[in-house]
């Protein structure tokens, strides 16, 4: 199941709402739950049962951990334990025919490899037991001993499938103590509906853009098509994403929990290492606070540094997928990153800002070729093509009915993608009071409305994040 559909939308969520506001306080976890629980299986039923087993396996390690904290040896055979066992089961699913592949190529081997299908959101809900068990570790966060409000922090339906990454410390005390005002569960539902008309207004329909230039055969490609297919791309998996988060906070917020903002308007930065502090912010800080500092972070000289570095960025681009397109995605941006802190930063800094724009959006989609096309002599022959290289036309009649069909949608989108429109409604709002906050309500009633009706007829409604 997914945000973006009517049976989440008229059925799932009003019920799920209808029971977790009439039911006493002392069910309100048991409701979300057991709700989260149906939203998961909804699609895979077996799988269901793999997360509840990460779910009681590390509850039992984090109540041993902390059961035997004097005892070192004890706690650390724990922790290790707990820590391969969530790597290996992630590691099975989602990279063990990566692995065999590769061995079987490299060194001509016939392993015959299972073909299992990917647990949607075993990555995000990953990421979080095991930031959950290190911070118990090291003594950051107190051991979860209700085994109901620790099967909720994993299983929480809003942020399951496809994160924000909640760490537990930043939740603990919501998961037994919130309040839920109607202000506050005004402001979740339009962030909620703000994100789903970023996913099914703005995502799904330059989406079907980005698909039509990727059916063109290589070989007929124009430079300007190129252009505008990997524009279009751009801006589907920010808004496809973005979107998603907005979905997952505005319902957090809506069953009174507060989760980190995920995007922060990345496609304004000035430079890369201000891209990835604005883009997917919960996995940046995850990698930096449980990866990048353990390593030793910026602490033991530039060397030292470009290693750790080039180690999160590996990991970065394989967290993303098990395939090599995700790998050089990933060291790609952390050759940038290392330029930058080396030498590149200052430069930009000392430069106009449209030149910083203009370096960072370059990378950036470059960066998305790589990300999309999973064979790299696919992605490497686009490249070529969208900085004229080899014998493509510059135009041709199919590029200008792609510019003509799809520009005002293109700048539409440029626009929503800086803090402008929500700067407008800020605006309208304190400066009429009751008029601007009506004007708001009934643009948010009108997005709600414009998206169910595409949500009826549209057949094109993918979810890019569903993949990692």
């Amino acid at each position: 199941m997914v945000f973006s559909s009517l049976i989440f939308l008229y059925y799932f969520l009003p019920i799920t709402i209808l029971l977790y506001f009439v039911l006493p306080t002392i069910l309100k976890n048991f409701v979300l739950f057991a709700t989260s629980l149906v939203f998961y299986a909804w699609g895979e039923p077996v799988y269901v049962f793999l997360m509840l087993f990460s779910t009681v396996f590390d509850y039992a390690n984090g109540r041993l951990i902390d059961k035997y904290r004097h005892h070192k040896g004890i706690a650390r055979t724990v922790f290790i334990t707990s820590l391969a066992g969530s790597l290996g089961i992630l590691g099975f699913f989602k990279y063990g025919g990566f692995v065999l592949d590769n061995l079987n190529h490299w060194f001509g081997l016939n392993v015959q490899t299972a073909d299992l299908p990917l647990p949607v959101g075993i990555s995000f809900y990953t990421f979080q037991t095991m930031s959950y068990i290190v911070d118990v570790y090291r003594d950051r966060v107190p051991v979860q001993k209700n085994m109901l409000s620790f099967g909720l922090y994993v299983t929480m339906f809003p942020q399951l499938v496809a994160g924000p990454i909640v760490k537990y410390g930043d939740i603990a005390h919501q998961l037994s103590y919130r309040k839920v005002t109607l202000e506050r569960f005004g402001e979740g539902a339009e962030l909620f509906i703000k994100g789903l008309a970023k996913k099914v207004l703005l995502a799904n329909n330059i989406g079907t853009l980005w698909t039509s230039v990727k059916t063109v055969p290589a070989d007929e490609v124009s430079v300007l098509s190129a252009w505008i297919g990997i524009i279009a791309f751009s801006f589907q998996i920010y808004f496809d994403f973005s979107g998603y988060s907005d979905m997952a906070r505005g319902l957090g917020k809506m069953f009174g929990f507060d989760f980190m903002e995920n995007f922060r308007y990345p496609y304004i930065s000035k430079s890369i290492t201000e891209f990835w502090r604005r883009w997917h912010i919960s996995l940046g800080t995850w990698f930096r606070e449980y990866v990048y500092i353990p390593l030793g972070g910026n602490r033991a000289g530039i060397l030292r540094q470009f290693i750790n570095l080039l180690v999160v960025w590996f990991l970065t681009g394989l967290w993303h997928g098990a395939s090599w397109n995700f790998v050089i995605w990933g060291m790609y941006f952390g050759l940038f990153i290392m330029m930058e802190k080396w030498f590149l930063l200052r430069w930009l800094q000392n430069s106009h800002a449209f030149v910083g724009h203009v370096y960072t959006i370059l990378v950036v989609i470059v960066g998305w070729v790589f990300f999309e096309l999973e064979h790299i002599s696919d992605a490497w022959t686009f490249i070529q093509t969208i900085f004229g290289f080899g014998s493509h036309n510059v135009t041709d009649t199919q590029s200008l009915y792609f510019l003509s069909t799809h520009w005002l949608l293109l700048l539409l989108m440029a626009v929503c993608a800086t803090p402008f429109p929500k700067q407008v409604v800020s605006y309208l709002r304190e400066k009429f009071h009751l008029a601007g906050n009506a004007a708001a309500v009934a643009m948010h009633v009108f997005f709600l409305l414009m998206s169910t009706a595409f949500l009826v007829n549209e057949t094109y409604n993918p979810f890019l994040y569903f993949r990692f």
